[in-house]
């Protein structure tokens, strides 16, 4: 199939590749000009057959509103906009329903890979009716890891974008668990290879998972993070699961504790966020602050 692709940073620019390995044609547009396709919205959607299938990959908030705003004007009823940044939930509804008065048809689709998704496959959570998915759907299986697992119609619009936020809070914790786990054995005189530690945990063990082992590929780069400053961002996904917990009267206290922890690392340099800035760089490719 064909696929106009709006932002070609580090996951569109991947998504890209890994969509046309699989043999579909995909039509990209990035304000970059050194990354595109073609050189406007107008032009990509000029290229495309319909019905239309466009991919919105850029920044939550105004860029991917505006963005939305500009394809209403351009595409046709029967098309479809997908959302794939990291939107919020509360946000896909409203798309849905201006798209809808222009018969334009919307998912919402939380995705989940970071710079290893080219490889690996990208996890995906998506919401919609089932006619707009459908016609995402070879994209889908184009993008998700090989095997039965990866990829789930979630339910309706927005609860992709849910589920990839609940997924990101759940994310929060485990890696703030790792985090301070670390920071114990680096502390007591007893354990003298703490990287070695980290790394015997990755077989047999309960605790063992990806976050991981990116921690042990962390410390293999700098065994005691001493290059890093102890400052973590947060990028609202932690924020809004907390807010949802609370609307929905949900108990979520290590979710939460662990986003406080964030903000705690703007205030002083925390050897926990060591941890956090560096597993965050290993999986998302997300800046690091050197000291």
């Amino acid at each position: 199939m064909e696929l106009g692709l709006v932002g070609l940073g580090k996951m569109g620019g991947n998504m890209r590749e890994r969509i046309r390995r699989a043999g579909h044609t995909v039509i990209g547009y990035d304000r970059n000009a050194d990354l595109a396709d073609v050189h406007s919205l107008e032009e990509l959607v000029g290229k495309l057959k319909g019905p239309r299938v466009v991919w919105v990959m850029v920044p939550a908030g105004e860029p991917t509103q505006s963005t939305i705003d500009q394809l209403a004007e351009l595409l046709e009823p029967g098309d479809v906009v997908v959302d794939g940044g990291n939107s919020r939930w509360t946000d896909d509804e409203r798309h849905a329903e201006e798209l809808a008065a222009k018969g334009i048809g919307f998912v919402d689709c939380g995705v989940s890979g970071g710079v290893w998704g080219l490889e690996n496959g990208y996890a995906l959570m998506y919401g919609g009716d089932a006619e707009n998915v459908a016609k995402v759907q070879p994209v889908f299986d184009a993008l998700k890891p090989e095997g039965d697992f990866g990829s789930v119609h979630a339910g309706k619009v927005g609860a992709g974008h849910f589920a990839k936020m609940v997924h990101n809070g759940i994310e929060y914790a485990m890696m703030q668990a790792y985090a301070e786990g670390w920071e114990l054995l680096e502390k007591v005189d007893s354990v003298t290879d703490v990287r070695e530690v980290f790394r015997s945990w990755q077989e047999g063990t309960v605790i063992r998972s990806w976050l991981l082992d990116l921690a042990v590929n962390a410390l293999d780069e700098d065994e005691h993070l001493d290059g890093l400053r102890g400052y973590a961002q947060d990028s609202g996904e932690g924020r809004w699961t907390v807010e949802a917990a609370i609307d929905n009267a949900v108990p979520l206290p290590a979710i939460t504790a662990s986003l406080f922890a964030r903000f705690a690392s703007r205030q002083e340099d925390s050897p926990q966020m060591k941890m956090i800035a560096a597993l965050r760089n290993q999986f998302g490719g997300h800046a690091v602050e050197k000291k």
